[in-house]
């Protein structure tokens, strides 16, 4: 499926201004007692915010939670428009309730690899090393992706690192 016609890609401004809603998201997940993730759902416009969601648990990401609301609220065409904000590379498993949601973009701050190198092998976080573009890759719909974001990488980051190496809860 291709982009929607006059869709247009996000610019860095909206991208760093999204990523760090989203890194606030992350915080209020991280205030209530869950781990530190947060993702937008953001409309073809590439400003009007339509869900966000943190994180639930170890099997309801906040990319996938978003993602499986998201489809049921929107048609496929219309989310086709749409842009996914994460503060982390989505694992595989939010990658793919992207996919099957039809979620046509992607942006994320920090890579699934960097967070590896924070959490280690820290037992609430075994993370796998497959990245986002190779779940896509494997699909047959172009999601457009945008990540690492170097200008946010560093606070969402910082952000994890107090969390797990405090240890996590």
């Amino acid at each position: 499926m291709p982009m929607q016609t006059g869709a247009q890609a996000p610019t860095p401004a909206q991208m760093e201004h999204h990523l760090r809603s989203a890194n606030a998201v992350a915080q209020r997940a991280l205030a209530a007692g869950h781990h530190p993730f947060g993702a937008l759902l953001v409309g073809p416009d590439n400003l009007t915010v339509l869900a966000e969601q943190g994180n639930v648990d170890s099997v309801n990401h906040a990319e996938a939670v978003l993602a499986r609301m998201a489809a049921h609220q929107y048609s496929a065409e219309a989310l086709w428009g749409c842009t996914l904000y994460t503060t982390v590379e989505p694992c595989c498993m939010c990658a793919g309730t992207q996919y099957w949601a039809n979620i046509g973009r992607l942006v994320y701050g920090m890579s699934e690899r960097r967070l590896l190198e924070i959490t280690g092998n820290h037992a609430e976080n075994p993370t796998l090393d497959l990245p986002c573009r190779a779940v896509f890759a494997s699909g047959q719909k172009p999601i457009g992706v945008w990540g690492p974001v170097a200008e946010v990488e560093a606070e969402i980051s910082a952000l994890h690192a107090r969390f797990w190496q405090r240890g996590a809860s």
